[in-house]
């Protein structure tokens, strides 16, 4: 396993690597309006001139007042963890509910942050009916390419202005760099992908729209893919703005290769790239060691970022492990995030703080 060894700065690690997190209400204020709070990551990544994000879980944003307020205190661009996903905004087919999306929507601009959207086309986490409409042939090639366009066209426009970016199309490549055989791929071949962000570009000209997936973070056949299509597409005048890299990893696995030289191959096509999911995890018992190996890896790909001039987003995906998706996933393993079940910071925490600090 290949471990990266980063040097903190002591006075500023003091800060960060205190156990636990402050309860005021003043908390969720933006940093901007208290230069006297204690640095957090927001207030350091405004400084480094980079959105710091989070993954939200908008039932736990609604009951649990100390998430919320981390959510709030921590962070300067938020990503619905799911409330922005097509089974939730569209349950039943011509019938919406917002509710979700839109209280995240509401709760960032209260707190001066920005959004990104998550996602838009994507072979999973479909509504029922349009894949089982899919499935028994009821719904046509024709019929389901129009409602591609419509569900794109009304959820962007709906959050037009509001969104900074979006994921537009997400895991639509494999690990050998082959086209995911997803219906969309079945029924409308590879030219939906361009045509989402055409949609999506009509809709709100402003936003940027991203390609997003996972195991991409360095050089290999499925990022060379994306590089590849982007590529092209831009070539041929599609919007792709920007390649979301997600930045799930396990410590189990070693850190990826060549990440600083694929943003670098992305910048020089002229797009943005962002880390948009970033968490790291470790089979079970978390331990010291473990812990630290985590926090080079969490600092290994700030760096990374930090040291590109394309990429002025790194997101997690959640911030604490009581919350994190990893365990009903990865049976045996979790331990992913920034901070512990009861919201203490770890070393990840302090690393990324540090990360920060040192600035571009």
């Amino acid at each position: 396993m290949k471990y990266f060894r980063m040097p903190f700065v002591g006075l500023l690690s003091a800060t960060l690597l205190v156990t636990g997190v402050q309860t005021a209400e003043a908390d969720e204020a933006p940093q901007g309006s208290r230069g006297s709070q204690a640095a957090t990551l927001r207030a350091l990544a405004e400084r480094a001139d980079l959105r710091i994000g989070t993954a939200v879980d908008m039932a736990v944003l609604g009951e649990d007042t100390t998430y919320r307020r981390a959510t709030g205190r921590e962070f300067n661009s938020v990503t619905a963890e799911n409330v922005m996903k097509w089974e939730v905004v569209e349950p039943t087919r011509g019938t919406y509910d917002w509710s979700g999306a839109d209280e995240l929507v509401r709760f960032a601009r209260e707190r001066g942050q920005v959004v990104r959207g998550h996602t838009l086309v994507w072979h999973s986490q479909l509504p029922g009916w349009l894949t089982a409409g899919v499935q028994d042939g009821s719904i046509g090639a024709g019929e389901l390419r129009g409602i591609l366009r419509k569900h794109v066209t009304t959820e962007v426009k709906r959050y037009k202005g509001r969104i900074q970016q979006w994921d537009v199309v997400n895991e639509v490549f494999e690990e050998d760099g082959s086209l995911r055989n997803s219906i969309w791929l079945q029924k409308l071949g590879p030219s939906y992908i361009a045509d989402a962000f055409r949609w999506a570009h009509a809709a709100d000209p402003k936003a940027k729209l991203f390609l997003n997936d996972y195991n991409v973070e360095g050089v290999n056949a499925k990022s060379t893919a994306y590089y590849e299509l982007a590529k092209r597409l831009r070539a041929e005048g599609v919007p792709v703005q920007g390649f979301g890299i997600q930045g799930h990893l396990a410590i189990q696995y070693g850190f990826p290769g060549e990440v600083a030289g694929n943003l670098a191959r992305f910048e020089r096509l002229g797009m943005q790239t962002a880390f948009t999911e970033v968490d790291v995890r470790m089979i079970l018992p978390a331990d010291a060691e473990k812990l630290a190996t985590q926090a080079t890896y969490f600092r290994g790909l700030l760096d990374a970022c930090l040291g590109a001039r394309s990429c002025r987003s790194f997101t997690v995906w959640g911030f604490t492990d009581k919350y994190s998706w990893v365990p009903g996933v990865f049976a045996g393993q979790g331990a992913a995030t920034l901070t512990g079940e009861d919201f203490g910071r770890k070393p990840a925490y302090g690393a990324v703080g540090e990360g920060l600090a040192a600035g571009r």
